[in-house]
């Protein structure tokens, strides 16, 4: 029982820093397209402590999936070492910190729906967002070259092992 306990101080330690709202720090890591690992200011420069941050609102192709590597590569070249800002939105059931990320006058997670290498999350559209991808499907960029895209929350789907 004192190993559980001592487990769940240990993980609201590491949690509380991705519920402060916002924070400035370094995207050190692109993972895929929608996912990132997050050096915040708030840690001391020994830390090795991090936050693994999904971009809210926004789902992009996996990496096997068509545009999925467009989307990690893009996202890369807007974020990785460079010094953004996070609005945490929530922590998800796999421990991520959900946010949106600011690099200067751009709006990441909105700029890759505008790019077309990502959707608009099915679970939570803005308007704003609507009409940003609406704009990306229109103009045919990105994915929507593609007659027929496949959501990547079908493909995770219809590929699961």
């Amino acid at each position: 029982m004192k190993h559980l306990i001592g487990a769940l101080c240990l993980l609201l330690v590491a949690v509380v820093p991705a519920w402060a709202g916002t924070m400035s720090g370094v995207v050190f890591v692109v993972i895929d397209g929608d996912t990132v690992l997050f050096k915040p200011d708030s840690y001391n420069a020994a830390s090795r402590a991090f936050l693994k941050i999904r971009l809210a609102n926004i789902d992009a192709p996996e990496k096997d999936q068509p545009y999925g590597e467009a989307a990690t590569r893009a996202l890369s070249a807007l974020v990785l070492n460079q010094r953004v800002e996070l609005n945490t939105v929530a922590i998800d059931a796999y421990g991520r910190t959900i946010a949106q990320i600011q690099l200067r006058d751009v709006q990441v997670n909105a700029e890759l729906v505008r790019r077309g290498l990502a959707w608009a999350s099915a679970y939570h559209r803005s308007a704003e967002l609507k009409a940003v991808q609406r704009d990306a499907q229109q103009a045919a960029r990105g994915l929507w070259r593609e007659a027929e895209p496949v959501p990547p929350w079908v493909w995770r789907r219809e590929n699961a092992n």
